[in-house]
């Protein structure tokens, strides 16, 4: 498929700034594979649709506070430091991107903090906005990180045209969120409350977690028509033992796998075996997924709505035919539902 097939208007009012006041009360559409049908609910109701023994999978990543604000030494010039991942914890080293880039060189040193109390030189150039960065902290690394962490600020996605607030340290989280290290929500998991998952175990449908830690690549803007040339960005990511047996026993008992997300079923098609059961995985996922694509594990799929071109909106047409939710896609422009991070929610179930 070409690029351009993933073209369609969205109107800027339409993009979500803020979340639904309640979690599970955002709207949710539901389209019927089998047809294309669509129904019009609100997001707590996402039940009615599952029985007992059926099994959601979530991505139980943790967002990070990834913005940083500081200024370079001599010339007190403000830069903007985006913390993508640690790559070496003794010798505190990280990768990030900077702006402005043309003013970062290697040698410089960046001061963070009211009182300039955390300072980074910078140690390589790695892509003409990427650093590598090393803090010189003489605590220990709990200490640094947690010193680290109290400077940042939540990494809100582009189209969120504000500065980060209070209430986004919690809302741009899930619930369930555990394992450190993603600077992109799992956005169709921040619909679910605790409540919700209370009754998701009331009713006997089974939760299962895996990590894969989202990276910006998921909003890289892709350069190329034709779609077999992207490459992704690798993201790190775990499949346990647990959820393996999870997972395969649900499909061969013929009960719905759920997939909470696109970053949910990339890791999961990123572990698909020859005989469809999927198998335990620690290491990372550079797999990209777009129209024409043969699922063989989930059978429903929970995703928020994508910005054109996005390479998520890709992987929800590949599940849900490309026809189908291209026009579901027009239907939620008409209806006025919410789009992106903090936006509304889609089911496509069987």
């Amino acid at each position: 498929m070409k690029l351009s097939e993933f073209k369609f208007k969205l109107p800027e009012e339409l993009i979500a700034k803020y979340p639904a006041p309640v979690r599970d009360e955002s709207r949710l559409m539901v389209m019927h594979k089998k047809d294309g049908s669509i129904e019009h609910r609100v997001f707590k109701e996402i039940l009615e649709y599952f029985n007992e023994d059926d099994l959601f999978v979530f991505n139980d990543t943790r967002v990070f506070p990834a913005k940083l604000y500081g200024n370079k030494e001599k010339t007190g010039a403000k830069i903007e430091v985006f913390m993508l991942r640690e790559l070496n914890s003794e010798q505190k080293l990280w990768d990030v991107l900077v702006e402005p880039a043309r003013k970062i060189r290697i040698g410089n040193k960046l001061y963070f903090g009211i009182d300039d109390s955390m300072v980074a030189e910078v140690i390589d150039n790695t892509t003409s906005r990427g650093r590598t960065l090393r803090f010189l902290y003489d605590g220990n690394h709990d200490e640094f990180k947690e010193n680290l962490f109290a400077l940042g600020n939540t990494p809100l996605p582009y189209y969120i045209t504000r500065e980060p607030e209070d209430d986004d340290v919690e809302r741009y989280q899930c619930v369930y969120a555990k394992n450190e290290g993603a600077v992109v929500a799992p956005a169709a998991g921040l619909h679910f409350s605790r409540e919700l998952l209370k009754r998701m175990e009331i009713k006997g449908v089974n939760s299962g977690f895996l990590t894969l830690h989202s990276g910006l690549g998921n909003y890289r803007e892709i350069d190329v028509e034709d779609l077999t040339k992207h490459r992704m960005d690798s993201e790190q990511m775990e499949v346990s033992e647990e959820l393996v047996a999870q997972v395969n026993s649900t499909k061969d008992a013929e009960h719905k796998v759920c997939a909470v997300g696109t970053s949910t079923l990339r890791g999961i098609e990123s572990t698909v075996a020859m005989n469809g059961h999927i198998k335990p995985y620690s290491g990372w996922t550079n797999k990209f997924i777009f129209p024409p694509y043969d699922f063989t594990v989930c059978n429903a799929l929970v995703s928020n709505f994508h910005m054109p071109y996005s390479v998520m909106l890709m992987m929800v047409a590949a599940f849900g035919d490309y026809d189908q939710v291209m026009n579901a896609y027009n239907v939620a422009v008409k209806e006025g539902y919410r789009f992106g991070a903090y936006g509304d929610a889609m089911l496509i179930i069987d």
